[in-house]
């Protein structure tokens, strides 16, 4: 921890986060830290795509799948990123005491990043938000995901394994070199199934096909989806037409993280029919399947 910077109490009702491989999180208040946070490693896993492993203390290590870190980014080219930028985690490892990051380098934030070298510091905020959760009941999920959505997936074939539920995960990406996380979800037991833009097999249709005969397998007991508005949709309506819930992370741009400043207010079904408006960091970005209205 950075000294002189005293932990802050997330006023989250969600649960204080336990470890990655937890099914469930308790509703108590839980502590969110500042600290510096020392690079093992940042390399590129294809032309779009870095990993970035840092080691951490408690509480960060104490993370939940789905949950994010607000990233303060070093300069780059003479810009230094004004705001944090949020960072899903990737994975976490208590005995090494250190949480991955996968991220796309595409604008000021993320190129500092990509200037980060092993021995370098990263200041880090969390773990924040809300994560996903599994139901006792369920015994297999599906998991469909594309581009950046993949890492923030990822951990919930860690999850799953934990609680001796098994995993179905269709990875979407435009070509077969940017497909991400298959070795990861296939060793914590998951069946992988790769689709991609340029041979056609990621179009919605063959990903409904897909899902249906998951269903029909009784391979389907709850949906999870991140990274795509396409497949929110498609999963929305699958989901609704066969009674499948499911969770859904979402991606937005935010300031403080903390719930705060409203930066990242998107549009949900309220209960009686209209749209309410929530904030991601706060109330998210784990949802129910069912509640964002697409974008």
């Amino acid at each position: 921890m950075i000294a002189g910077v005293e932990p802050l109490l997330s006023p989250f009702s969600l649960g204080r986060p336990l470890a990655m491989d937890t099914v469930h999180a308790t509703h108590s208040l839980f502590p969110v830290a500042e600290q510096s946070a020392a690079v093992i490693t940042n390399a590129a896993v294809n032309a779009e795509y870095k990993h970035l492993i840092v080691a951490v203390e408690a509480p960060a290590i104490d993370v939940v799948a789905g949950q994010f870190f607000h990233l303060l980014c070093p300069p780059s080219d003479g810009a230094a990123p004004f705001l944090r930028r949020p960072m899903s985690v990737y994975a976490a490892d208590r005995t090494r005491g250190c949480v991955e990051f996968l991220y796309k380098v595409t604008g000021a934030g993320t190129r500092g990043l990509a200037t980060l070298a092993p021995g370098d510091r990263l200041n880090v905020l969390g773990p924040l938000g809300r994560g996903f959760t599994l139901a006792p009941s369920w015994r297999h999920i599906a998991v469909v995901g594309r581009g950046v959505g993949l890492a923030t997936l990822a951990p919930l074939a860690l999850m799953a394994e934990r609680a001796d539920v098994g995993v179905t995960a269709i990875l979407s990406a435009r070509r077969p070199d940017l497909v991400m996380s298959v070795e990861l979800f296939r060793a914590h037991g998951a069946e992988v199934v790769v689709v991609t833009d340029s041979d056609h097999s990621s179009d919605v249709g063959n990903v409904e096909r897909l899902l249906r005969g998951l269903a029909t397998r009784h391979k389907a007991d709850a949906l999870f989806t991140c990274g795509s508005n396409r497949l929110l949709l498609l999963l929305q309506q699958f989901g609704k037409e066969l009674g499948i819930p499911g969770q859904v992370a979402l991606e937005q741009q935010m300031g403080c993280a903390l719930g705060m400043c409203f930066c990242c207010v998107r549009d949900f079904h309220a209960a009686d029919g209209g749209v309410e408006h929530r904030r991601v960091c706060w109330e998210g970005p784990v949802f129910d399947l069912q509640e964002p209205l697409s974008w």
